[in-house]
């Protein structure tokens, strides 16, 4: 990769260090799929190599996020037969970190893959006023009847760049592109009414969605214009590439998240056997005074949903046994992981599940004031996740989900914490046990008045990786026998009786006037899971089960 530096920025820029892990990859077990091979076929023909090297072609010093401009790429060398289907661009304010995808037309007539016709200049840096080294162009393929484009090529020259460069693909092997992440634009936030380039991605994602990321950008006028580019599609197994359980095994074990907790964390996770060993309770709302223990493994737990018949998990009645359960069991900790192809099985998502008996009480910051908010934010099983996003092609962790109450965030590998190698440092936030990527505090809301979500380093730390199993991934067969408390699609707790009013006028009287109204409309905006006012469900009930996160 080539250095980005020039005289309008002294400094090295965050993309001139190229990302490396802290350790090398795990060598993965031999497998009967062709995980981690550097090469997936998506059937019709066309196979696709996973390039990381790339040459600089065009750099620009302002704009974008934090105002550092982006890095061109192009993707080189090629494989032998290989040929480039877009350009690459990245954001100066990242250390280098990147991908995107070749094509080898692998058809008995070679008609996969065809050059352009033409190109359509998009945009140029000529009457532009932002830094540069020169002048810039984007340009964007005509593809041949009956194809399509799906990536631009970037040049510094205002001549029309050779049909070589690139290649369009036929279109029955596209799916519909969306938006995903702001790369670039002539302003230091995204301006709805000018340009803009963007990553994107399949607008169907899932377990059984066929659209394929090709790592290239969009280049758009606005952002209200429809993407010129498309993605691929696999028309074959989306599960070719995925890897076996040994190889989750290894996988896992590499990047398995190390959980740091608050140390006033009162509220710590379980195993779900440890919670029903310890007297967890299922009711039935038509004989709702006659509770049954659950057996272990939840071997006695409806399944599906029987009979419109409503049901709900709850502590042990028994006060001493009903605090104990509350307050979960580090030391005997299981994580639960769900395994699923994504982004048409160019990745492996591992969804690490996290059980918690009870979640705390939340605390409001108002101005410089700390308010407990009494019971709001209580409730019974609150489940947590995390995802790490492994790339098929070559097992390398691409970037981790925190799930935060009922959405999350991505946050890319160079961005992440590392611990004893390559394991993901994440934190839990207190009481609340939403999951972040760095510690410190994070506001929910907006203003003087927030949510707090409090995280830091104890001695309280959950290593994900020494107690795990695996409840789901249908593509591994009989290689996972899920336990019955997985198909208990009912809630993981009760729902609270209290009046959320009760509790929101105890906190208004000690708020000066103004912010009176201003919390109240304040609470009023927090997710039900928040307000804790009815019981969670359990993971496979989730949307995240078979489709992609919520961010």
């Amino acid at each position: 990769m080539g250095n980005s530096k020039s005289k309008n920025h002294s400094h090295p820029l965050p993309i001139d260090t190229t990302f490396k892990f802290p350790s090398p990859l795990p060598t993965f077990p031999p497998g009967e799929s062709g995980f981690g091979e550097g090469v997936i076929d998506l059937g019709g023909g066309l196979k696709i190599h996973r390039i990381s090297s790339f040459n600089k072609i065009w750099t620009t010093h302002d704009g974008g996020p934090n105002n550092l401009g982006a890095t061109f790429f192009e993707p080189s060398p090629l494989p032998q037969g290989c040929f480039s289907l877009g350009h690459y661009c990245h954001p100066n304010n990242k250390p280098f970190f990147a991908w995107t995808l070749a094509g080898k037309d692998d058809s008995p007539d070679g008609a996969v893959l065809k050059k352009p016709l033409d190109f359509v200049l998009v945009w140029s840096s000529r009457n532009s006023n932002i830094k540069r080294d020169t002048d810039g162009y984007i340009w964007l393929p005509t593809p041949p009847n009956g194809y399509s484009a799906v990536g631009h090529v970037v040049t510094t020259s205002p001549e029309k760049p050779s049909v070589d460069r690139i290649r369009c693909v036929r279109t029955d092997l596209t799916e519909p592109s969306e938006k995903e992440n702001w790369i670039w634009g002539l302003k230091d936030s995204i301006d709805e009414n000018g340009f803009n380039i963007f990553s994107f991605r399949p607008k169907i994602r899932g377990i059984s969605a066929a659209g394929v990321s090709v790592g290239s950008f969009a280049a758009i006028s606005s952002t209200a214009t429809p993407l010129p580019v498309l993605c691929l599609r696999n028309s074959v197994s989306i599960s070719s590439a995925m890897p076996d359980i040994s190889q989750i095994t290894t996988l896992f074990r590499a990047y398995a998240p190390l959980i740091y907790f608050h140390p006033k964390e009162k509220f710590l996770p379980a195993s779900v056997n440890w919670y029903f060993s310890n007297g967890a309770l299922l009711y039935n709302r038509s004989n709702e005074s006659n509770p049954v223990r659950v057996e272990p493994n939840g071997t006695n737990l409806p399944q599906g949903a029987e009979n419109n018949v409503e049901f709900w998990l709850d502590l042990p009645i028994d006060g001493g046994a009903k605090e104990l359960v509350k307050h979960g069991d580090l030391r005997s900790c299981q994580v639960y992981l769900r395994v699923k192809p994504m982004i048409g099985g160019i990745f492996t998502d591992i969804t690490i599940w996290i059980f918690f008996p009870f979640n705390g009480p939340a605390t409001a910051k108002v101005g410089i004031i700390n308010i407990p908010l009494g019971k709001i934010g209580e409730h019974i099983g609150d489940w947590e996740h995390i995802t790490l996003r492994v790339s098929n092609f070559t097992g390398e962790l691409s970037k981790v989900y925190f799930g935060q109450h009922s959405k999350g965030e991505w946050v890319d590998a160079p961005s992440l914490e590392f611990e004893n190698g390559n394991k993901v440092v994440a934190y839990s936030s207190l009481n609340g046990h939403a999951s972040y990527s760095k510690a410190g505090l994070v506001m929910q809301g907006g203003g003087e008045i927030g949510l707090k979500n409090e995280t830091a380093k104890s001695e309280m730390v959950l290593d994900t990786g020494a107690s795990f199993s695996v409840i789901g991934g249908e593509y591994l067969g009989k290689a996972v026998v899920a336990p019955p408390w997985v198909n208990f699609v009912w809630k993981w707790g009760p729902k609270i009786e209290y009046r959320i009013s009760e509790e929101v006028e105890k906190v208004e009287k000690i708020l000066p006037g103004r912010l009176k109204e201003g919390f109240r409309n304040f609470v009023d905006r927090l997710p039900d899971e928040i307000l804790g006012e009815d019981g969670p469900t359990g993971p496979i009930v989730k949307d995240s089960w078979n489709g992609d996160e919520r961010s």
